[in-house]
């Protein structure tokens, strides 16, 4: 039995820094540790100050989900100031959400995630040539379009919102902008030339409607085999190269689920809650745990510090929420890793527990059949875990399910603004209170926590994906999602561990490839390496 170190400096593809460390025994993953290398502070920053603060201030956290983060913030501040909020606003609101995350998938898939597919390790699959032609970075015939137009939807964004990313349009009340005809108009024939030119065109191969029947695994296997359109469609090949390569066997993590939900029928919430919310929600919240369903409650979301680089000696809800810093070098000598904290919810018969964040956890909460109309129900991803247990592969097909869905929502919410109505009540401003606003960003359960008390900011706590996913062990040691994933990945080359990034970048965290390989015994550098396959 052979024992290796590796410490991969940093392993995501996006913004700050996420290191990996991981033992594999007889090229396997044994354990793994996920360290966020930078600290953050934007609670810090926030208390004290004004209210609206957090609309200008939260979308910095991130360049990519800027909008996401504005969403929920303005939420957050809805549900305190308890405003009314027209319907108009609210389905301004959906578009430019919705276009943000239309916008990531396709950029997400070709320039983070599927470069990694060409990797020399995979040489001797048949379909090898095949996948270099197409997703080779900067010059795959199917990197080129799919990076370029993915700019698309957020040109819809901007229409509305005035520009992208780090717009501030969305305020308590609604949003600060009345959109014409014209902007209606340019809208839906952007998004229509994204459908035409990229979703369907090189994606499917076929038509969004075509693709939205797929019900189970079996009749994804037989959509891939129905036609040569759809066969040597982007995502036809997608499927047949993971299952050639083996994506759909590893990387399956924790296997429990969180999504707060998001997008909002206009009727249903004109007046915003946290009480509400699930009711008023399209794309749904839930928490699937244990193989049950259950109903997304806010409240039962803490955050435990027992891993990570804070101050803290129990878990604490965000409202109660804590964030002093320590100083690294002492904080390690206490077993703590970690900038980031680890977010725990409270199951009913589970116990607190580590919950995925993403798409996939999007998707099982939309397979709970008990659901309103206007709700969505999506059983695919239900039988497909039933089936093949979660994966790489079922992670990444779960992202890229949602491109179609959301087109569809988009333009329904596009034809029902009116033209002539409001979409903004001015709010009263109480000098104290309490809100909770969420939002499923592109990679996930993104929400904010705020106490207000004499017109100033007590306590703001954001809670993003990334930290659902990459969150240190927690006072019981139990692995976070991501360590979980890690653990049990085959490692083919030492030197090139392709498969460490595969598993961490299926869960698209904001967090950004130089690698040191360390013998586990000696200490002594093995090599020095870039994981992400470009210098």
């Amino acid at each position: 039995m052979t024992s290796t170190d590796l410490f991969v400096s940093p392993l995501g593809r996006v913004e700050g820094d996420l290191d990996v460390r991981v033992t594999i025994t007889d090229g396997v993953v044994t354990d793994a540790w996920t360290e966020a290398a930078m600290f953050r502070g934007f609670e810090m920053i926030l208390k004290g100050k004004d209210p609206q603060a957090g609309l200008i201030v939260t979308p910095r956290i991130c360049g990519i989900c800027g909008g996401s983060h504005l969403y929920k913030a303005c939420y957050a501040l809805d549900t305190a100031w308890k405003t009314h909020v027209p319907e108009n606003a609210t389905l301004v609101r959906n578009i430019a959400q919705a276009c943000e995350t239309l916008q990531s998938i396709p950029r997400y898939f070709y320039a983070l995630f599927a470069i990694d597919l060409v990797n020399k390790n995979y040489a001797k699959s048949k379909l090898y040539d095949e996948c270099v032609r197409r997703f080779a970075p900067y010059v795959g015939t199917a990197y080129q379009k799919g990076v370029v137009l993915s700019n698309k939807p957020v040109e819809v964004y901007a229409l509305f919102g005035g520009q992208w990313p780090h717009s501030s349009f969305m305020v308590p009340g609604g949003v600060m902008s009345a959109p014409s005809l014209a902007d209606i108009t340019r809208a839906t024939a952007i998004l229509n030339h994204w459908k035409d030119n990229w979703l369907e065109a090189e994606w499917l191969g076929c038509s969004i409607d075509r693709w939205l029947e797929i019900k189970t695994w079996e009749d994804m296997l037989e959509w891939v085999e129905e036609n040569e359109s759809q066969y040597n469609s982007d995502c036809g090949f997608f499927i047949r190269y993971c299952l050639d390569v083996g994506l759909h066997k590893y990387g399956g993590g924790v296997g429990n689920y969180i999504a707060p939900g998001t997008y909002f029928e206009p009727s249903l919430y004109d007046h915003p809650t946290s009480e509400g919310r699930n009711a008023a929600l399209i794309g749904r919240s839930g928490v699937y745990a244990g193989g049950k369903h259950f109903e997304y409650d806010h409240l039962r979301v803490s955050e435990d510090v027992s891993h990570s680089y804070f101050k803290g000696d129990r878990p604490l809800h965000p409202w109660e929420g804590e964030t002093i810093p320590l100083d690294v070098e002492e904080a390690r000598k206490a077993g703590k890793y970690s900038w980031a904290k680890s977010p725990r919810y409270d199951v009913p018969d589970l116990g607190r527990i580590p919950l995925e964040a993403g798409p996939l956890a999007r998707r099982m909460a939309a397979g709970n059949p008990d659901r309103a109309e206007h709700q969505d129900y999506d059983p695919l991803f239900i039988d497909m875990m039933a089936k093949l247990g979660p994966s790489v592969f079922v992670r990444q097909m779960a992202r890229m399910h949602e491109g179609p869905k959301y087109f569809k929502w988009v333009m329904d919410w596009l034809s029902r603004i009116d033209l002539h109505g409001s979409f903004y009540t001015k709010p009263e401003e109480p000098q104290s209170g309490k809100g909770f606003g969420a939002t499923e960003a592109a990679r996930g359960a993104l929400q904010d926590w705020i106490v207000i008390e004499d017109g100033k900011i007590e306590n703001y706590q954001v809670v993003t994906p990334t930290a659902w996913n990459i969150g240190p062990r927690d006072s019981n040691s139990t692995n976070g999602p991501i360590e979980s994933a890690l653990i049990g990945s085959p490692i083919v080359d030492i030197e090139d561990p392709v498969e460490l990034g595969h598993v961490a970048r299926s869960f698209d965290s904001c967090l950004v490839c130089t690698v040191h390989a360390y013998d586990g015994k000696t200490g002594r550098e093995l090599n020095k390496f870039v994981v992400n396959g470009m210098v």
